[in-house]
């Protein structure tokens, strides 16, 4: 089938136009556009403003917690920035190979001596890959699945409440992020964070809808949950 759909987009193509030089018409191939519905462009600006903002996240952290850069040996906290975009191709040796809910729990671990920022932020990133389908473009016969993004968006919420509750046995948070006494009041990981899961429990509806289905919501307290594992949600 995708083959009758790429011949119908390419004999479709000349139907594109734009004005030449000369004022006159001239025809135009533009497979991609042609090859994408009006979801499909949505996904595709939606998944990169998801990346961006927990890239943003991220930077912010190491500059609230430079030692955690500098607990993996690393020479700055924008090294560290490029390690997590680089997570496709390479792993973080202090995590083990683990990713998404797992890595993710490695931060609010008294146990864990490595890099907590890097074992936030490469779990957050990785689940959100896991619910865009690991893909950064898409196309008239891809899909998306709902539940997952909408999980991913309840793995937002976690990580923000963690973040601001999560405590070692001294009673000192694992990772500083939002500042909230009245001389430095600062909540701009919150309202990051909150764009965030808008953006994701919007694609989660949009995807819904065309697909038909609707969303099985979540009930329980976000303080007594774990992080929900992307990947094994069918």
């Amino acid at each position: 089938m995708r083959w009758l759909l790429v011949l119908l987009v390419l004999s479709c193509a000349g139907c594109v136009t734009k004005m030449g030089k000369d004022g006159r018409t001239e025809s135009t191939v533009d497979v991609k556009y042609l090859a994408k519905t009006e979801v499909d462009r949505i996904a595709d600006a939606n998944r990169s403003e998801v990346m961006d903002g927990l890239l943003l996240i991220a930077d912010k952290l190491y500059k609230r917690n430079p030692k955690e850069w500098k607990k993996a040996g690393l020479a700055s906290r924008e090294e560290g920035l490029e390690r997590l975009k680089q997570r496709f191709y390479r792993s973080l040796p202090e995590l083990g190979g683990l990713r998404e809910d797992k890595a993710a729990a490695l931060a609010f671990s008294e146990a864990y001596g490595g890099d907590r920022v890097a074992a936030l932020m490469l779990g957050l990133l990785t689940m959100a890959d896991a619910a865009f389908d690991h893909k950064a473009e898409y196309f008239m016969l891809d899909s998306l699945n709902e539940q997952k993004l909408y999980f991913c968006a309840r793995n937002m919420e976690i990580a923000i409440w963690k973040l601001g509750n999560d405590r070692d046995s001294a009673g000192n948070l694992f990772l500083l992020s939002n500042e909230l006494d009245s001389a430095n009041r600062n909540l701009s990981f919150e309202r990051e964070f909150g764009r965030l899961i808008g953006l994701l429990d919007f694609m989660a509806k949009v995807v819904a809808d065309r697909n038909g289905r609707g969303l099985s919501r979540l009930t329980q307290s976000v303080a007594t949950t774990i992080f929900f594992p992307i990947s094994f949600i069918k």
